[in-house]
């Protein structure tokens, strides 16, 4: 994966609630810095999606690095992390608990995935991509 575009999770219809659904698990040894884009497609009724970008040493832990929200109107968002930013000691893990539209820099392991919840029942044509260049 580094130094190049990877798809984390290709467009995915959202309708009925769900949760902790997980994508692919993306290999990212020697991963430095990740630039992450989260397309919501809206179509109608549907209360929040929320994708959580996880990361972990290979074999360890998920831990979030990244969150995006979203709720009932189309948006594109953006989040860069980068492992060049000192983390506090012993810093516990947190698994689709990071706060709405925050990151979690100076954390990147050699494994990489997508993981989201959303309420209420989505319909139309709601979907979610997200997309990612190391």
């Amino acid at each position: 994966m580094p130094g190049g575009l990877v798809t984390l999770l290709p467009a995915t219809t959202i309708g009925a609630a769900v949760t902790g659904t997980t994508g692919v698990v993306v290999l990212a040894e020697g991963l430095k810095s990740l630039l992450v884009e989260a397309k919501f497609l809206y179509g109608a009724d549907g209360t929040t999606l929320k994708v959580w970008v996880q990361t972990r040493v290979k074999g360890g832990t998920w831990r979030d690095v990244m969150n995006f929200a979203f709720t009932t109107s189309a948006a594109t968002k953006w989040s860069k992390c980068s492992i060049e930013i000192a983390l506090t000691a012993a810093r516990a893990t947190s698994d689709a608990a990071l706060a709405d539209d925050t990151i979690l820099d100076g954390f990147l392991g050699s494994e990489v995935r997508i993981k989201y919840t959303s309420t209420g029942t989505y319909s139309g044509a709601t979907s979610i991509t997200v997309i990612a260049e190391a």
